[in-house]
């Protein structure tokens, strides 16, 4: 059970209303977000541009927020997203490989095991080691570094909003949220 009552969005009103009306599910996470009024809609723009906007592939970035979440023990993260990532082709031994936190797995390619021992420092250290960025630079522009970064940090985020809050986990929404934030970006 929530620590914090989830909003009802039938309840609310203005621009967080109409975002509710536009979700095809209401998730919890969203519910619990919307608490914090005058951030809530920020926050969800952040986290569509994030899924949509980036230069940085689809698979770089789930295979990012399945690390956060694995990392930070983000559940309501880990269960949303695993159907995501499945979604826009990751394959479930590389989702294996990130749950076990083995970045050197044979599943992962030169780049993504770049990308992700450069992720693990971003959580875990925060300033990375000369190694770890150079091994990213290989593979990624400065603009998908940048991104990286970003999107890590709002999955360490959300992840500390539902677990501080222990938000109920809903069942995994998979590429219904994902194709209903498409549409709007």
């Amino acid at each position: 059970m929530a620590r914090l009552p989830l909003i009802d969005p039938e309840t609310t009103g203005g621009d967080i209303r109409a975002a509710f009306d536009r979700m095809p599910v209401k998730l919890n996470i969203f519910r619990m977000m919307a608490h914090a009024e005058a951030n809530a809609i920020p926050v969800m723009r952040l986290g569509n541009s994030i899924l949509h906007k980036q230069k940085l592939s689809a698979v770089n970035r789930e295979l990012l927020i399945l690390q956060a979440a694995q990392l930070e023990g983000g559940a309501y993260e880990w269960r949303q997203h695993v159907p995501i990532a499945l979604g826009v082709g990751v394959t479930q031994a590389q989702i294996d490989a990130v749950e076990r936190g083995n970045y050197d797995d044979a599943a992962l390619d030169a780049a993504e095991r770049a990308l992700l021992g450069f992720g693990r420092e971003v959580v875990e250290k925060v300033r990375v080691s000369d190694a770890a960025f150079a091994a990213v630079r290989k593979h990624f522009s400065d603009q998908e570094i940048v991104e990286a970064i970003v999107a890590l940090g709002f999955y360490m985020m959300m992840a500390r909003l539902t677990e501080a809050t222990e938000t109920d986990l809903d069942p995994a929404a998979g590429m219904a949220v994902y194709e209903g934030g498409k549409k709007r970006s």
